[in-house]
């Protein structure tokens, strides 16, 4: 019998089994992720305006669209495993429309919703399998600003928030990445810190 409590997947191991599978698509694609409140998405914009092509963040686009039909942000988070899987569906679908040799920063990446769906106590196995269809080229999690609260995605607390950092750098790196931190700069000092590694890296 599956125990479906949040204890039972919050601090859940990746299942082993997955984690010596071979990536099918390897891609030319940059994770920029972090917790709320981590300026992400400030610095997918600048890298936007720099040229680069960019990738939204489907969590804000799927809560956006179940907001157009009337639902409110609480409804919309408190559905919990619906929501959850609405947005990795829309990631996935996303993450196929793009070719794998273009050079993409995503606004989050497929194996986030590992650790929200830790976050609200909900299994992950479905989605552990699918996250191993394209491999990113690098990965990046911002450290976190100070605290604001995001009302429309959430979390809106310390703690939660906390954990998702934890967890993502925990997650992404169980999948076999190497993770790149991105200190508190400026967001123009940000994307020369990202941009700068990456060229040393030969990947620009």
């Amino acid at each position: 019998m599956v125990d479906n409590s949040r204890e039972s997947y919050a601090t859940q191991a990746l299942d082993p089994r997955f984690l010596s599978t071979q990536y099918k698509i390897n891609t030319n694609w940059h994770v920029i992720t972090g917790s709320s409140c981590s300026g992400k998405t400030t610095l997918i914009e600048l890298l936007g305006a720099a040229g680069y092509i960019t990738a939204p963040e489907t969590a804000r686009m799927y809560f956006e669209s179940e907001m157009a039909k009337g639902r409110s942000s609480q409804e919309i988070r408190s559905s919990g495993y619906p929501t959850q899987i609405g947005i990795f569906q829309m990631q996935r679908r996303l993450e196929n429309e793009l070719h794998p040799d273009q050079t993409v920063f995503l606004d989050r990446g497929l194996p986030d919703s590992l650790t929200y769906n830790r976050l609200y106590g909900l299994s992950f196995d479905e989605f552990l399998r699918e996250c191993f269809k394209h491999r990113y080229a690098s990965v990046f999690i911002l450290d976190r600003l100070p605290f604001t609260r995001d009302v429309k995605l959430g979390p809106e607390e310390e703690k939660p928030a906390r954990f998702i950092d934890e967890w993502l750098e925990r997650d992404y790196s169980a999948l076999g990445y190497i993770i790149v931190r991105v200190p508190v700069f400026s967001p123009k000092e940000r994307q020369d810190f990202v941009l700068d590694l990456l060229s040393e890296q030969g990947l620009l």
